[in-house]
């Protein structure tokens, strides 16, 4: 098992989540997140527009079984990629173990039902 965890712009966010059920990954967490990096926004308050250091993103946390890695980075980069600075970044983590709190099943079973072999 994996966890895959994307930064990426927020106005990639509709796109990722298309690619992602289209990738047959029907289960997700995100979160709206800040960070510094070389890419900056400017802001406009009231006709000035401010330089800032604060970049806002959507970071993507999954956790897929290995044999859906692949595709699950692959529709991630496609659908998230512009080619400028700042498209963001993903990372692959190993976990260990899962558990699925109502049945008590243990490893890559736990992270899908039986039934759907996928």
């Amino acid at each position: 098992m994996k966890k895959i965890e994307a930064i990426i712009r927020k106005t990639k966010f509709e796109d990722v989540k298309e690619a992602l059920t289209s990738a047959d990954i029907e289960w997700f967490s995100y979160y709206d997140v800040r960070g510094v990096g070389k890419a900056t926004q400017g802001r406009i308050y009231r006709g000035v527009v401010y330089d800032t250091s604060i970049i806002e993103r959507t970071l993507i946390s999954i956790i897929v079984r290995d044999i859906n890695v692949e595709k699950t980075v692959a529709a991630i980069q496609r659908a998230a990629q512009t080619g400028e600075i700042g498209d963001g970044r993903i990372f692959i983590i190993p976990i260990e173990d899962a558990v699925r709190i109502r049945t008590g099943e243990r490893g890559d079973i736990a992270l899908y039902n039986a039934d759907q072999e996928k």
